[in-house]
Order: structure tokens, then sequence, then C-alpha cells
């Protein structure tokens, strides 16, 4: 069953991240290590220009899967890349949150959950739908588990492999409009 999060739990998981990025600042600063603080800063004001592309996608259930992932999975860090501006096409929220969260429960267990496992999903505006990348670099421990989930999944929602290795996922799925 899915963790309901309230919006003190929100706050609570916000700020201590904020926390941490503004120690990881002054960390460095006290180090003097002034480009090392700079190129946070910049990771984090990439990182937010994305948040804020995200959250504007009209898919709520995709959007606030993505947002609380890295909260609620230690196993990999999830990372995304929206390269839509505006006018964001609209698709099937629920069968995509539901794949997707389907999808981030394979990936936990089927990879070494103790590595620097790292996923990221790219948002890319077609013309007659979004196209979404998942790359996932890191130790795939049981890739039959993987190759079963998209063989099972193919008719919700096709995804192609475009690499599959020990130590690498690329999957491109096309969500049409709607």
């Amino acid at each position: 069953m899915e963790k309901q999060w309230d919006i003190i739990e929100v706050l609570r998981h916000s700020r201590h991240d904020w926390m941490n990025r503004l120690q990881l600042i002054k960390g460095n600063i006290e180090l003097n290590r002034i480009d090392r603080a700079k190129t946070v800063i910049d990771e984090i004001i990439i990182e937010a220009q994305n948040e804020t592309k995200l959250s504007n996608l009209p898919m709520p259930g995709f959007v606030s899967l993505l947002l609380k992932t890295n909260w609620e999975n230690p196993s990999f860090k999830l990372e995304y890349e929206v390269l839509i501006e505006k006018g964001a096409v609209r698709v099937d929220d629920n069968l995509l949150t539901n794949w997707t969260s389907r999808f981030f429960s394979c990936l936990h267990n089927a990879i070494d959950v103790f590595q620097d496992n790292r996923l990221l999903i790219t948002i890319e505006p077609r013309s007659n739908g979004l196209r979404f990348f998942f790359d996932f670099s890191g130790i795939i421990m049981y890739s039959e588990r993987i190759e079963t989930f998209l063989t099972e999944q193919r008719s919700t929602l096709n995804a192609r492999i475009k690499e599959f290795s020990e130590s690498e996922l690329e999957l491109e799925v096309f969500m049409p409009a709607l």
C-alpha cells in the first residue's frame, strides 16, 4: 500500500534536503573551496528549474511520484530533466504513474541497493505525445526480473530497450497525447 504524504511530512523532507544543501555550500566556503560552492549552487539552480517544469506538467500522479521517490526509495537516486518549456501535452497520468511505480519497485528488487545507483528520467515533447527516457546506471544483479517485468507490462505500456547490461539500462517509453 502506498504511503499517503501529508503537508507536514512533505515540508519536513523538503526542509531536510535544503538544510543538507546549505551545509554543503557552507562547508565548502569554510574550506575556501569557492569554486566547489559555486558548482553546488549551480546544480541546485538546475535542479530547481527542472522541478518547476516537472511541477507544471498536467500529470499530478506522475509528478508526485517523482518528487517523493528519493524520500521513499534509498536504493537509487532519481534525477529528472524536463525538456518542455510551455504547454505540455496531456497523457494518461494514471497509466504512466502506475507503470512507473511498478518499474521503480522492479528496479529496486533487481539492483544491488548498496551501490551508487542512479536513474535519470528525461521527458521530451513530441508532436503527438511525450517521450520518456529512463536511463539507469548502477549494478543490476537480477536482470531477469527486469526482463520479466518489461515482458509482462508490454500490453500495458511498451518500453523499448535501448541498452541493457549489468551496469546500465536505457528504456524509451512513448505516451500518446489524449
